[in-house]
């Protein structure tokens, strides 16, 4: 498992008072765990040893073994990369600020998005897209810019998909939904009330459900069949969606590439087809 240090960071507000001091002291003393008994982690972090382990089980893993063995390589990959933080932009702030943070902002979170990303969760995710009869994708507001942009990517393929903008005609579609066809809920909170109805609802139809929303507990990952959670870094200034909504396109592109990848052969002509389409939309030199 990728993004140990990560998930921890991301997820930690849900923990337990027990299993917080746990993760706070892993993070401020992340390089003294490897080789560490679970028991001198316990004392140290003034928790217990049942604490620990459920807060390693919390994160995904077997036990504290698989735990520090997972830390141990993060730790040793993440000395080699040296990698630096984004500046900060806060009010005032000047062009070159601005620039370095956006641009550092947005490589960062795809990065960072990646290594929460399970090979075998987007080897099914993509199975299920290529049999779906149906795909919807439920998005609103810059979650919606995702939908449509999958929506697009998707109908070149001779997929029959929606990304209604409106939450109403969303339930509606979802309403008519069969358990051979595939619902992708987008939200970045995975709180948003309409995307969550339309979800329910298309797993209530026995639809799969595959929800795309940032790392940690929520409602939308809580009625998926497949979960997708990615994270990204905030800016002191906030002022919307932007390495939140990189990540989630970055994985509509993964998603859409391994399809193509496994069905090229049935797909290419699609692509031929769809193809002028886009050049009769130009003008021409």
């Amino acid at each position: 498992m990728r993004g140990t240090l990560l998930r921890i960071e991301t997820c930690k507000e849900s923990f337990s008072a027990s299993e917080q001091q746990v993760a706070n002291y892993v993070l401020k003393h992340a390089g003294d765990i490897v080789g560490l008994p679970v028991s001198e982690l316990a004392i140290r972090c003034g928790s217990n040893r049942a604490a620990v382990v459920r807060f390693c089980k919390r994160l995904g893993f077997e036990g504290y073994r698989d735990f520090t063995l997972a830390l141990a390589a993060e730790l040793a990959v993440e000395k080699n990369k040296g990698q630096r933080p984004p500046a900060a932009i806060d009010p005032g702030s000047g062009v070159d600020a601005i620039l370095e943070n956006i641009c550092a902002s947005s490589i960062q979170s795809i990065q960072d998005s990646c290594t929460l990303l399970r090979p075998s969760d987007i080897e099914l995710a993509s199975d299920l897209l290529i049999k779906a009869p149906k795909i919807d994708f439920y998005g609103i507001g810059a979650s919606q810019l995702v939908a449509q942009d999958a929506q697009y990517k998707f109908m070149r393929i001779n997929k029959n998909c929606t990304a209604y903008p409106d939450g109403h005609l969303q339930l509606t579609s979802a309403s008519l939904l069969s358990k051979e066809d595939v619902a992708v809920a987008i939200s970045w909170s995975g709180e948003t009330k309409d995307v969550v109805e339309a979800a329910k609802m298309a797993r209530s139809r026995g639809a799969t459900v595959i929800s795309i929303t940032q790392y940690g507990k929520n409602r939308l990952s809580q009625c998926a069949n497949i979960t997708f959670q990615l994270t990204s870094p905030e800016t002191a200034l906030r002022i919307g969606a932007m390495g939140s909504r990189m990540a989630q396109l970055i994985l509509i592109d993964i998603l859409f590439c391994c399809i193509v990848s496994k069905e090229s052969q049935n797909i290419s002509r699609y692509l031929k087809q769809t193809k002028p389409v886009g050049k009769k939309k130009r003008y021409q030199k």
